[in-house]
């Protein structure tokens, strides 16, 4: 009896006996989808995680059942139950071969034989010992969902449940931080909707007035367009219900709008009005009853933020917070503020479950990463002769065209030119430079192909935005930019990230790419081209950690001052000089008037030079340098082949050459990462077989035009025809690689060759025919003598 006979005969009545899909509120899920697997390159993922059962009772996933067949022990499933129940976040899961079921209490710690299966009230009763009338009240309402297709993954169902369990408690500040792309706006609309349809308000908190009305509440945000983003995700929402607040409508009517129930804007917005008096004075303070804050790490949390401001003055309301980036000393005041989340899901978490795009980094080096100054070259300013000028200088104190031009074209040379990219630049001029470069420099002859978003562009820069957000428009396809879009950028076609600035921050740098993470068809990944070591990032135990704990800082001693002896110095403050060009003192000429122009000489422009390294990724989602990649393929190998032989006996045969690559995926060494590793080697002109074979047993390289060529010598067995048929297939090997011998090619290379497959069969014989010798030649090509 297999798993399904085992299931249906056993496992399915006993549920129904216990009530469950027959009780009103209850359902049996069954294959319960948790994660999507991780994305692994040509379309393929690895084996995503699937529960067998998940009990629903009054829309909460209660528990998980493992199944096992009949034949199998009872408890073998029990370490992939408690792992779905964990990740689920459910009390109680089982493990059953439908003759036996084992029982697991994860919040108790307690496991036992149990003879049946619980009713739906008695898992919600042991669940849910004490009856909270909010909690009740907030999950009877369901998930919205009019399309009849939107379920929220397991790691959304799990924050709203959080959310609104903290809400149910009465808790005022609540914190959600989660990856960027994983959906925090989708999360908050379905909590908005759970408020709104129960009438959940702060006056019917204590007095469970379940319909005096529904709530007022507001989404704020610090850019337009993560307002406007957040005002079209919740139109579900009837129409009169949504109110965006914008500076233009007050100053129209006169007065705020109160007119709605679900209000956005942004903070910037609030704090305008007339005079010293800003709009968001002019509501109550008790007038939001809910306030979600988004990227509240750049927010108000701040304790010396003007915009705590607006959070001060709503205090009664209960203030919910989302970021993408865990606790670090420079957003530590949003966890003051909130205290520590009620839910959490990082980057890597989101990479590895398949619901976030991976990437790769492309490392450069360049022969002018830093300058000192040298007499050949002509210089507009005043430089410091003895200074070396370093990747933070590079285009806010000193300027060099030449350098700015030579890194464009080393990217552009690398990335696919209708893939869309975004660039980060030093400043708004520097971004405005950049976009010039690509300009000129792209293939592409349409005015917009790489436009420039800063905050100086306004308007038009929103539109540029829009339209590079459409993934229906290939205009415009690479974007400049300094600050404004390292956040709130929702375009998941992004395919390339440039970094052409210094990202010091930990929390901009996880923010930044966030950018390029969001899945979209065909996009098995996303590559970062870091020309600033900014991957340095990577390797600090910051990257994606848990939040740190509170850190105590102990009260230095104070010190008397070196001059004048005193614990506070009373020496005499010398003012700076003023400015020899606008007179004052500190300087206020145009940041533009400070830049040291330097023009290289002609001789350095010709000797610039460069290295790009690539960075690999483990299995877990962790980034890695080459060389480990390399030394734990070679770790491996062992398990995949004994032998340089037996590797070569596998490759030489198409369905065994596939399988081993199969093989080699699910261990994570993906057809692009195995593309990058052939670069690193320095074998792009040699055979894939050749390469394992340089890391396993130090072979030589041998280019595939040589492969090919001993190949011609033992073709003479062949008829001309199938002699000039398999040339031709030699060609193509040694133009593309061995991707072109696979045995799905073989209709692709008879039209190439033949125009079509009945003129092929009349010269080569039928397509079996065909086959056998497309496949029996490879034992040719792949033999020992050959590499002599």
């Amino acid at each position: 009896m297999n798993e399904a006979q085992t299931e249906h005969d056993y496992i399915d009545p006993a549920l129904k006996d216990a009530g469950w899909g027959v009780v009103e509120g209850s359902f049996i899920k069954k294959q319960f989808p948790i994660t999507q697997g991780r994305l692994l390159g040509n379309g393929r993922r690895q084996m995503p995680l699937k529960a067998d059962y998940v009990l629903q009772y009054k829309n909460r996933n209660l528990a998980v059942i493992e199944a096992k067949a009949a034949d199998k022990y009872y408890t073998s499933g029990l370490a992939q139950a408690k792992e779905y129940a964990e990740r689920l976040q459910v009390r109680f899961t089982y493990a059953t071969n439908g003759l036996k079921i084992y029982k697991v209490d994860l919040e108790e710690g307690i496991e036992n034989d149990v003879p049946k299966y619980p009713t739906p009230q008695e898992l919600y009763d042991l669940t849910f010992s004490q009856t909270i009338e909010w909690r009740e009240r907030l999950f009877e309402i369901p998930f919205e969902d009019r399309s009849g297709t939107w379920q929220p993954r397991y790691y959304q169902n799990n924050a709203i449940t959080k959310a609104l369990e903290a809400i149910a408690v009465k808790r005022k500040r609540i914190l959600l931080t989660l990856a960027t792309g994983t959906g925090k706006t989708a999360i908050s609309f379905q909590i908005a909707w759970k408020l709104f349809h129960a009438k959940w308000n702060l006056s019917a908190i204590d007095s469970r007035n379940y319909h005096s009305r529904s709530p007022r509440i507001l989404f704020l945000a610090d850019r337009n367009i993560l307002a406007d983003q957040a005002f079209n995700s919740f139109s579900a929402f009837e129409e009169d219900a949504l109110v965006r607040i914008k500076p233009s409508e007050i100053k129209k009517k006169g007065s705020v709008p109160k007119n709605g129930s679900i209000f956005f804007t942004i903070f910037q917005t609030f704090m305008s009005g007339p005079g010293d008096t800003p709009y968001f004075g002019e509501y109550p303070k008790d007038y939001f009853d809910f306030i979600i804050i988004d990227e509240c790490h750049r927010g108000g949390a701040n304790d010396e933020s003007s915009w705590r401001a607006i959070m001060d003055y709503f205090k009664p309301a209960v203030q919910l917070g989302l970021t993408a980036t865990p606790k670090r000393d420079v957003n530590g005041d949003t966890y003051d503020y909130f205290g520590e989340p009620v839910y959490e899901y990082s980057l890597k978490e989101g990479i590895n479950d398949g619901f976030l795009t991976p990437f790769k980094v492309k490392e450069f080096s360049t022969t002018i990463d830093e300058y000192t100054y040298d007499p050949e070259d002509d210089v507009e300013g005043e430089i410091q002769p003895d200074r070396t000028y370093k990747e933070p200088d590079f285009n806010r104190s000193i300027a060099m065209e030449a350098r700015e031009n030579y890194r464009v074209k080393l990217f552009m040379d690398l990335v696919n030119e209708n893939q869309k990219t975004l660039i980060f630049c030093a400043t708004q001029d520097h971004a405005a430079q950049i976009r010039d470069m690509i300009n000129q420099y792209s293939s592409s002859k349409n005015p917009l192909y790489c436009c420039r978003v800063t905050a100086d562009d306004g308007g038009i820069g929103e539109q540029y935005l829009r339209d590079f957000q459409d993934n229906e428009k290939l205009i415009p396809t690479m974007l400049t930019t300094s600050q404004k879009l390292s956040t709130g950028v929702d375009a998941p076609e992004i395919r390339n990230i440039v970094l052409l600035r210094s990202i010091n921050s930990m929390v901009e740098f996880k923010q930044i790419v966030g950018r390029g993470t969001r899945l979209f068809r065909g996009k098995d990944y996303f590559t970062i081209y870091d020309f600033v070591k900014a991957h340095k990032h990577f390797k600090d135990p910051e990257w994606d950690g848990p939040p740190l704990p509170p850190e105590v800082i102990e009260p230095r001693p104070k010190k008397p001052c070196f001059e004048c002896g005193e614990f506070t110095c009373v020496c005499e403050k010398v003012p700076p000089d003023p400015c020899h060009i606008c007179g004052y003192a500190p300087c206020r000429c145009n940041k533009v008037n400070n830049v040291v122009k330097v023009k290289l000489s002609d001789r350095k422009v010709r000797e610039l030079d460069s290295m790009v390294k690539t960075s690999f990724w483990d299995p877990d989602g962790k980034p890695i340098s080459a060389e480990t990649f390399i030394n734990r393929l070679f770790g491996d190998i062992s398990g995949l082949f004994k032998s340089e032989e037996e590797l070569r006996k596998i490759w030489s045969t198409p369905s065994t050459r596939k399988k081993l690559l199969e093989e080699m995926e699910d261990k994570g060494y993906s057809e692009a990462q195995l593309e990058d590793l052939r670069k690193v080697v320095h074998g792009e002109d040699s055979d894939l077989f050749d390469v394992l074979s340089y890391i396993a047993y130090h072979k030589d390289l041998v280019p595939r035009i040589k492969r090919a060529e001993n190949a011609k010598v033992h073709l003479t067995s062949y008829s001309s025809e199938q002699q000039d048929f398999l040339n031709f297939v030699l060609r193509q090997y040694v133009e593309a690689g061995v991707g072109e011998l696979d045995e799905s090619k073989i209709k692709d290379l008879l039209v190439l060759k033949y125009k079509a497959i009945a003129d092929a069969k009349i010269k080569l014989g039928d397509i079996p025919s065909i086959r056998q010798t497309f496949i029996a030649f490879q034992q040719h090509l792949y033999r020992q003598s050959n590499t002599a």
